[in-house]
Order: C-alpha cells, then structure tokens, then sequence
C-alpha cells in the first residue's frame, strides 16, 4: 500500500514541485507551490463540488428534519425511519458530503509531505529522468518570504481566510418560540458558531508552528475554497427554481 502512494501519489507530486521550481524564472519554489496548488485544486474540483453541493442539500432540510423531529419526538425508532426516509425521498446521503473529502485526503498528505521534503532540499533520488536535480531548494521565495520557516503573519492571512470560507457556509438557526425539536438545531447552530471560531485559531496556531510553505498552501486552498463555493452555491441558487418548476408542473 505505501509504495502504491508513492508511485501514485508522492512521487508525482514531488516531481511537480521540483519541476516547476526548476522552469520558472528566478527559481521561486513559493511559485511552484502556487502552481501546483491551482492544478490540483482544479483536478479535485469534482469531488469538492459533490461536497459542498451535498452539505447544502443537507442544510436544506433542516426544516423538514425539525417536522420530523417534533412528530416523532416519543419515538426515535420511527424517527430514524422517517428521517432515511426522507433522504431517500430528497436523493440525499448523510455520507454524501464526506466521502468526497475523505478521498482527498492522500493528495493532501502526499502534497504535505512534498513540500516538507522539498524544503529540505532531500528526497532527489525520486525525480523523473527528464526532471533535473536542482542540488538544492532555495527556501526564499518572492524575496523575502523564508518557506522553511514559521511565518506569523502568513499564519493569520490563513487564519483569517478560513473564518471567511466557514463564515459563507450556510446555516439556519431555529426561530424563536419554535418549540419541540427546535432544541437540537438550536444545539446545531451553536456547534456551527464555535466552529465558526475555533476553526480559524487553530489554523493560526498550527500555522505559526509549520514551515511558511505549508501555510502558504493551506492560505491559497482556502481562497480557492472561498471562489468554488461562490461557483457552486451561485449555481444552485439559478437552478433550484427551475427545478422546482418542473417539480410542481
């Protein structure tokens, strides 16, 4: 199994970080990681998309889950029923939303893992013949920016850019006075509030405390998170009346 994940996944990735380094002018490796973060952002946009379109078809039926939720509040055997049901009626999966992210978890850890190596100027003996050993990575990128090292202000750039994404998710708390299994969404939406924060201090911890390379690609993934939900949730808003037209016709 690891050496399918190198020969898939780390090797490729590397030589990609290598190549890049070694054709763009003035050698910036932070270039090279901006590169290569785009094409693999495009490359998973599929399964990022099914994510995101799936978590909002599951916050969409908040509503309907509340219903339920009050209806069947003495029985939660025929709650659970109901509520597959519902998801079977909705075309919608609990599991939708994260098995697409779970798949792009190797591609995170092998690009993770690159650019660490990378940094080092190490691992050279897994470079394709037609990619050239550099001998050594020069950390420094656009000038000033050492990859090598923890940088605190690109860790709150970072920081900042995930409270953004979370902060566009949708979310839907409970009315006031609205009664009977309102109690869990409300416990939901405080979940969701926490998160809201927490999420983005732990991004500035963790990135004050990783080479600025790797800030440098958790800073560019969020932002290009931020544009594909703007797509994806921009999309669903012009095609949901249509739908519900030719639902109703």
């Amino acid at each position: 199994m690891l050496y399918l994940y190198h020969i898939i996944l780390y090797n490729p990735i590397y030589n990609a970080l290598v190549f890049f380094y070694n054709v763009i002018p003035w050698h910036d490796f932070g270039i090279s990681i901006i590169i290569l973060t785009i094409l693999l952002k495009v490359l998973l946009y599929p399964l990022s998309a099914k994510a995101l379109k799936s978590q909002r078809a599951l916050q969409d039926l908040e509503p309907k889950m509340k219903a339920l939720q009050a209806q069947y509040k003495d029985n939660k055997q025929e709650l659970a029923k109901a509520t597959m049901g519902l998801y079977k009626e909705e075309k919608v999966s609990p599991f939708s939303s994260c098995l697409p992210l779970l798949i792009q978890f190797p591609f995170l850890i092998a690009l993770y893992q690159s650019m660490r190596v990378a940094l080092e100027s190490k691992g050279f003996e897994v470079l394709y013949p037609f990619v050239s050993n550099p001998g050594t990575i020069n950390a420094v990128s656009f000038g000033f920016l050492d990859l090598s090292k923890p940088n605190i202000a690109l860790a709150v750039l970072a920081g900042a850019a995930q409270f953004l994404q979370t902060k566009m998710l949708p979310s839907k708390r409970p009315p006031k006075g609205a009664g009977a299994g309102a109690k869990d969404e409300g416990q939901m939406a405080m979940m969701n509030k926490q998160m809201l924060y927490m999420m983005p201090l732990l991004t500035v911890f963790i990135g004050a405390s990783i080479p600025a390379g790797l800030t440098l690609y958790w800073f560019l993934t969020t932002i290009l998170t931020i544009g594909q939900q703007v797509l994806v949730f921009n999309r669903q808003k012009k095609i949901e009346p249509v739908a519900e037209i030719i639902k109703n016709s």
